[in-house]
This record gives C-alpha cells, sequence and structure tokens, in this order.
C-alpha cells in the first residue's frame, strides 16, 4: 500500500466515528472542504463516508492522509466538556486516535495526519507553552522549518497549529471562556483581549499600529493555511504553495507567538501588571 493511503481497517474505525459525529449534511461539506475527489454518495452515513475515503485512497491527485485529517479535525478539536455527550464523544475521540497510532499514525492540531516516527517529540507543544520556554518554542519553529522545502503546504498548516495551540493554552490556563469557534482568529482575540493587546487599549500610535500588525499576521497565517496548507487539501486551481511563501508564514507566527509568550511571562512575574 502506498505510504499516503489510508489502511481499509483504519477506514473502518473512521467512518463510525465520522457517522456518529455529523450530520448527512454536515458530513456533506466536511469531506468537500477537506478535498475528497467527487461528489457524495447515496445511501446511509456509514456508506458516504466509506465510498468517500475509499474514492479518496484511488484518487491520485489528492493527499489521502491529508483528506483524513481535514474530516477529522472538527471531531478531534471539539471540547468534550461543552458537548452534549461529552463522556462518548471523549471515549471515541480516544478510540480513534489509538486506531491511528496502531497504523503508527498521529494527528496533530490543525487537520494533519503525520507519521509515528516523526510524531513524538521530547515535549508536547501544549509543555512548552505551558512552561513558556520560548528556547523550545523556537525549536518547534526550527522543526516546522525543516518540512519547507520538503512539504511547503505542510509547513504553513503546522505554523497556524502553533498558534492556534498557543492561543488553546493561554485560554485554558487563565480560566478564560473557550470560543465556540475554535479557528485561529477567535481564538486570537480571546488572547488579544485578556493579555491587553488590543491596538484600541494603547495609547501610543506606534506601538498601536505594531500590536494591529499582529491581527493581520494571524488572519493571514489563518487564511493562507486554509487556502494552501495541507490540513484541508487541494483541489483544482489551488494556489501554489513555495518554500518561500512557507517560510514567511512560519516566520510571521514565530513573532507572535513568541511575543506572546514573552508578555505571558512579563504579567506573571510582574505583581504590578494586572489583566485587563
Amino acid at each position: 500500500m502506498p505510504e499516503d493511503q489510508i489502511p481499509n481497517p483504519l477506514i473502518a474505525e473512521v467512518i463510525d466515528a465520522l457517522a456518529w459525529f455529523h450530520t448527512h449534511s454536515q458530513l456533506g461539506v466536511v469531506f468537500q472542504r477537506s478535498g475528497a475527489p467527487g461528489d457524495p454518495s447515496q445511501g446511509n452515513k456509514i456508506d458516504k463516508c466509506s465510498e468517500w475515503l475509499r474514492r479518496t485512497n484511488s484518487d491520485e491527485t489528492v493527499s489521502s492522509l491529508a483528506v483524513l485529517g481535514g474530516v477529522l479535525e472538527e471531531f478531534l478539536e471539539k471540547d468534550s466538556s461543552s458537548y452534549y455527550r461529552g463522556q462518548e464523544l471523549q471515549q471515541r475521540q480516544e478510540r480513534a486516535k489509538q486506531a491511528l497510532a496502531r497504523y503508527g499514525l498521529t494527528y496533530q492540531q490543525g487537520g494533519r495526519i503525520i507519521g509515528g516516527n516523526t510524531a513524538t517529540p521530547t515535549r508536547t507543544l501544549q509543555t512548552i507553552i505551558r512552561g513558556r520556554d520560548l528556547g523550545g518554542l523556537d525549536a518547534e519553529f526550527n522543526r516546522t522549518l525543516s518540512s519547507v522545502e520538503s512539504d511547503p503546504p505542510a509547513a504553513v498548516t503546522a505554523a497556524s497549529a502553533i498558534i492556534e495551540s498557543l492561543c488553546k493554552v493561554y485560554i485554558q490556563d487563565n480560566g478564560l471562556e473557550m470560543p465556540s469557534d475554535q479557528s485561529v482568529k477567535p481564538l486570537w482575540k480571546a488572547v488579544q483581549s485578556h493579555l491587553g493587546l488590543d491596538p484600541s487599549s494603547v495609547a501610543d500610535e506606534d506601538m498601536a499600529k505594531l500590536l494591529g500588525s499582529l491581527s493581520g499576521i494571524v488572519d493571514a497565517v489563518g487564511a493562507f493555511r486554509t487556502h494552501a496548507g495541507s490540513a484541508h487539501g487541494r483541489g483544482r486551481g489551488a494556489v501554489a504553495t513555495t518554500s518561500a511563501h512557507a517560510r514567511l508564514a512560519i516566520h510571521a507566527a514565530h513573532t507572535l507567538a513568541a511575543f506572546v509568550l514573552e508578555v505571558w511571562n512579563l504579567r506573571s512575574s510582574s505583581p504590578a501588571v494586572s489583566n485587563p
């Protein structure tokens, strides 16, 4: 079996979870958004998912694992604590992750499926962020840069995923309400407001412009990841992502993430500075 294809036993595991989590109409949106080829098939949800994933495996113009990551993203990143069937959702999420692991695959935040041999750094990204370790964050971005030449879209996806992880950890660790829409822009707005990084809250005009550029980075990297990254697959007419484009997105994301960690560290260590 080609390295990029989804093993048939894994398809069986995945479709049960997707059929449980999504309605018929939601499945159509999720698969098409993720770059799955063709139109929805007829039949029940299990048959529809199965047909689409098998069709994806047989289509050499798409990345099967990129499609799989895209269709699993909403299901695996749904916060079980805010879901009306949270306990069952958490159990199903764990089963799906274990099924991926049996085939040497790991789900990475942002809709990316990667091989098990490259998916386990010495520390998780969440651990690095919670430790507010700038050196560790640098290492994560260096890891992302290492894939720029071989797979620019994947590097763009990883850069956006680091920003999303940073925002989610900040929100969780500071007891903030997690946005119902957990895409990068709403997540950033919550962090921006709590850290006092909203340009309208700063009197100095030059600093306000700089802070405003951070939101521009979030918007641009998030949009670039959606249109040109690997998370949702790439159809006809997709953006041709070069290594130079990917490197720009990574460096921009690094600038934002490093600044947020520095401000977070400063506020935590200074009793005189309180959160807004």
